[in-house]
Parts: structure tokens; C-alpha cells; sequence
């Protein structure tokens, strides 16, 4: 379920609209499983998803001077890169507007959808109460200059490199940990595989569906159909980025 919390920064405007691309065979799976996957953090596609920044490392013989040994720095570091197994997130872009770059990004045919959403629907939809979920504004910096917070195992999970600024992405984040009888960490239990599930009321998340600009018209009244099947009562349009201009 969702939780707030100081290290995720919510949208100024709770009801701008966020996108999710996917695939026709992944929209199926949303509908069949009614939940979102979340995917463990060290299997994204970017190396340096959960990582601090250069300025990070450099700063942390001053940083933690008088707390731990010099030599223990590196151990602080292994350590930190433990986290992305025990963490793990679903992908958003926050936009008023459906975009071209993310189309051509997110998708590898002409069979995609895109989910238009907005924060405090997806924020009112998740229904997982095994699971707290925290949502919010991803933060694009200069890995090579730029500090991030730190004192949070969270903190990597919302920054990332500012060659990713055009995702303009807002994230929901799960992090979880398995304990030994004494209280401790279990570093060596995972919580989840590839990833997880977070159930979700879709006809709370969704509040309309787009098809891929490029898509063919049998697509439409497929997903139509479907989402008829599946009591999804949405409005399903076909994307209009790919019109033929007028003059």
C-alpha cells in the first residue's frame, strides 16, 4: 500500500498525468494479474540505477571522519551496492502529454500501449498491503559533481544521471529486507527474484488507454475487446502523433 515518505518529492500537481509504455503482451499480463511489476533494481537496463556519485565517494573520508574506521569506506560501498537486490520499481513518465521519444524508447513494434494515469490515481489504486509503496519525482544530477543525500537507503533509488532527464520519470519504489531470528539482516535471503507484484484496482489507476501512433487497426478492436473481457470500462484511442499534417 502506499506510504509516504521525506525522501520521495510528489508532483506539485497530484493530478498531472503520468504515462506507462508497454507492450500488448505486457498490457495482457497487467490485466490478468491485476498488478504492476516491479522490477529488482540491479536488473534494470542502467548500470547505475541505485548508485551514489563520484562527488559522493570523494566527500565520504570528511563525511563519516570519527564514525567509521578509514578503512571501512569500501565496505560502506559494497554494502550500499547490497540495497538494488532489496529494492524494486515501476517506471513512470510524467508528462501532460503522451510523447514520440518515449513511443520509440519503451517499445520494439508498433504494438504498444501507453496507460494514461496521474499520481494520485496510481497512488489510490494500489491495494497490496503486504508491500509499503512509496512514490515520487525522480531527480536528474551530475554524477561526477554532484552530491546526493545520503544517511537514507532510499536516496539512490530517486537520482539519476542527468542524461536520463528526458524520462522525466516518476517511480514507485518497494524495498524490503528478510530478518534472522535475531533481528538482523538476512543479506544472503532475497525478498524477490526478478522482481514483484503489487496488486492494483486498475479501474482506479487507469484512466485511459493509447495505441502506438504506428499501430494497426485490428490492434484497437482487439484491445478493446479485451479490456471488455476484463470489465475495463476505458476509453481506448489511437495515438495521433503520426497524422498526415495539414497546410
Amino acid at each position: 500500500m502506499y506510504k509516504e515518505h521525506p525522501v520521495f518529492e510528489k508532483p506539485e500537481n497530484v493530478n498531472a498525468k503520468i504515462w506507462r509504455y508497454l507492450d500488448f503482451t505486457k498490457f495482457v499480463s497487467l490485466l490478468d494479474k491485476s498488478a504492476l511489476f516491479f522490477t529488482r533494481a540491479d536488473k534494470l537496463p542502467d548500470p547505475f540505477e541505485g548508485s551514489y556519485s563520484k562527488a559522493n565517494v570523494k566527500l565520504r573520508p570528511d563525511m563519516y571522519k570519527g564514525k567509521i574506521p578509514p578503512n571501512a569506506l569500501k565496505d560502506l560501498s559494497q554494502f550500499y551496492e547490497l540495497f538494488r537486490k532489496f529494492t524494486a520499481i515501476n517506471c513512470w513518465h510524467l508528462n501532460e502529454y503522451e510523447s514520440a521519444a518515449m513511443w520509440r524508447l519503451y517499445l520494439k513494434s508498433n504494438e504498444g500501449i501507453a496507460i494514461q494515469s496521474t499520481f494520485n490515481l496510481l497512488k489510490s489504486s494500489l491495494k497490496d498491503e503486504n508491500h509499503n509503496i512509496f512514490i515520487g519525482k525522480v531527480k536528474y544530477i551530475d554524477f561526477e559533481r554532484d552530491r546526493m543525500p545520503e544517511g537514507n537507503t532510499l536516496y539512490p533509488f530517486v537520482h539519476k544521471r542527468k542524461s536520463f532527464e528526458h524520462e522525466q520519470e516518476l517511480r514507485a519504489v518497494i524495498q524490503e529486507f528478510r530478518y534472522k531470528k535475531n533481528g538482523e539482516i538476512d543479506w544472503h535471503k532475497l525478498p524477490f527474484d526478478d522482481g514483484i507484484c503489487g496488486s492494483v484496482d486498475l479501474n482506479v489507476l487507469i484512466d485511459r488507454l493509447y495505441l502506438a501512433p504506428t499501430s494497426p487497426k485490428w490492434l484497437l478492436e482487439l484491445v478493446r475487446s479485451v479490456t471488455r473481457r476484463y470489465e475495463l470500462d476505458k476509453d481506448v484511442i489511437q495515438s495521433s502523433l503520426d497524422d498526415r499534417p495539414v497546410y
